[in-house]
């Protein structure tokens, strides 16, 4: 693979909302996750929130057992948890802020108001093999913080972004993106790797896909939402295809 080919990580976890939605054994996202692979996935990615309202225990141990690609396990810093996570060893720990009553997480870590005890809490993730990410918002400070306490991966916060264009607030859309653009490079020149995700579409995913610093994109809610009316592989084809597109436009 390049040293600036793009990696798409595929959230499968409204493959598990539907699923629970009825209490049953369908849809699969153990088997949405391998579809997403033979369709170009880098990784794959599920977030095993404290409610369990989607991704449930049991889905982590069959996608542990099921991927050949990485799998990037989105969690809040609880101690139940860390103890999850430290049992599987994941390829990749991203640590996002979680309230029950939140429908989707919605902003990123407040990695400075909480910066000793996320450094203590990621230093047992990083021994046992996890390349631990912070989820965080476009801003200096949460990024100096997420270097300061150890964090290999930040992901950018993309959904102020993909709001504004929704909402045809294209000025606040542009100063959300620029924003995105100078952190990821500032992260970058810092040595972090950087990733992104949040929110992002077919009509949103170029100018993040475009920046050169951003290493991986994580999509998921729009893919299983457009899944239905062309299937999964072909929803991820056309994204893949749009993220390649910007990006060796970008390198041109």
């Amino acid at each position: 693979m390049s040293t600036n080919t793009l990696r798409l990580g595929v959230n499968i976890d409204h493959v598990a909302t539907v699923r629970n939605a009825r209490g049953g054994a369908y849809p699969d996202p153990i088997r949405a996750a391998k579809l997403a692979e033979e369709a170009g996935a880098d990784g794959i990615t599920a977030h095993l929130r404290e409610d369990r309202r989607h991704i449930v225990d049991a889905d982590i141990d069959g996608l542990m057992a099921a991927l050949t690609v990485p799998l990037n396990f989105e969690m809040a810093a609880t101690e139940e948890m860390q103890k999850i996570a430290l049992r599987h060893k994941p390829h990749a720990v991203c640590i996002v802020p979680e309230k029950r009553e939140e429908r989707t997480t919605e902003g990123g870590l407040d990695v400075v108001r909480d910066e000793s005890r996320l450094a203590a809490y990621i230093a047992p993730l990083r021994e046992a093999g996890s390349r631990v990410s912070i989820f965080i918002a476009a801003d200096q400070k949460q990024i100096e913080a997420a270097h300061r306490i150890g964090a290999e991966v930040i992901e950018l916060h993309t959904g102020a972004y993909c709001d504004h264009h929704a909402e045809g607030d294209f000025a606040a859309r542009d100063a959300e993106l620029a924003a995105l653009g100078e952190m990821a490079t500032y992260a970058h020149s810092l040595g972090l790797e950087v990733h992104a995700g949040h929110g992002l579409t077919y009509e949103t995913v170029a100018p993040i896909a475009a920046f050169p610093e951003v290493r991986e994109l994580n999509i998921g809610h729009f893919l299983i939402g457009e899944a239905i009316f062309r299937g999964l592989s072909p929803a991820i084809g056309e994204m893949r295809h749009l993220m390649d597109a910007a990006r060796s436009g970008a390198d041109a």
